[in-house]
């Protein structure tokens, strides 16, 4: 498999909770820290949705204090950047021999439209079955429960992943807004799943192809955790 040096962004196209009238989306900085390190490390990167189009952004993600960590008021402030925003591709649309690998953004929207998505889950499927990084933080594991193997067997099972926590949904005030718990119905898939010591901080499993991060905070970690196994291909 030639390398492309160009990875595969997925973010969500929900706006809102179904049970709450809190306002949610791509939470920014998953997208820009993890954008950043890659950028670095000389990848080139596409952002796709399941339906295409506009991206909503979590407006807690553009608090003051939020956008001051690592860099993302730069790319908030950035024309060009949050453009890529406006009318992103559709995964159906995706030629997965463009990429050497795929990474799912979070932000609680995705739990809504990410498991939703047969087109994301084929992707994420053919990804990995042809030896692709398949990477995910925070929420975005949410597109990894129904992806199913060719041999029938969930991508998740026996693997060592991690999410957001049901600590982290109850600290951050979600808990009863939120349609499910990802660390319990990831568990139940029969994953790996462990936590970081402490809810928020950095967490990162990597099983070999297969990288996650726990939450926010661990986007940059996630992306060096890429960068690091596509050099090493």
């Amino acid at each position: 498999m030639p390398a492309t040096k160009k990875i595969l962004v997925v973010v969500t196209n929900v706006d809102e909770y179904e049970k709450a009238g809190m306002r949610t989306g791509l939470w920014l900085g998953e997208l820009t820290h993890f954008w950043d390190v890659a950028e670095r490390g000389g990848y080139a990167m596409d952002i796709a949705s399941p339906s295409g189009g506009k991206v909503p952004i979590d407006p807690e993600s553009l608090s003051h204090e939020v956008l001051g960590e690592l860099g993302t008021g730069k790319r908030y402030a950035d024309r060009e950047y949050m453009d890529l925003l406006e009318d992103t591709r559709k995964v159906s649309e995706v030629d997965l021999d463009d990429y050497d690998a795929i990474y799912l953004t979070g932000g609680h929207g995705v739990m809504f439209d990410f498991p939703q998505s047969q087109d994301l889950e084929d992707l994420m499927a053919r990804f990995y079955e042809t030896g692709r990084v398949v990477s995910t933080v925070c929420h975005g594991a949410t597109g990894l429960l129904n992806v199913v193997l060719s041999d029938g067997q969930p991508l998740v099972r026996g693997k060592r992943v991690t999410g957001f926590s049901w600590p982290e949904e109850e600290l951050a005030a979600r808990a009863d807004a939120v349609p499910y718990s990802l660390q319990e119905e990831l568990t139940k898939l029969g994953a790996d799943y462990s936590t970081a010591a402490e809810p928020f901080d950095t967490y990162v499993v990597e099983d070999e192809r297969l990288i996650t991060g726990q939450n926010p905070g661990s986007a940059k970690a996630v992306a060096e955790a890429v960068v690091h196994r596509l050099e090493a291909a």
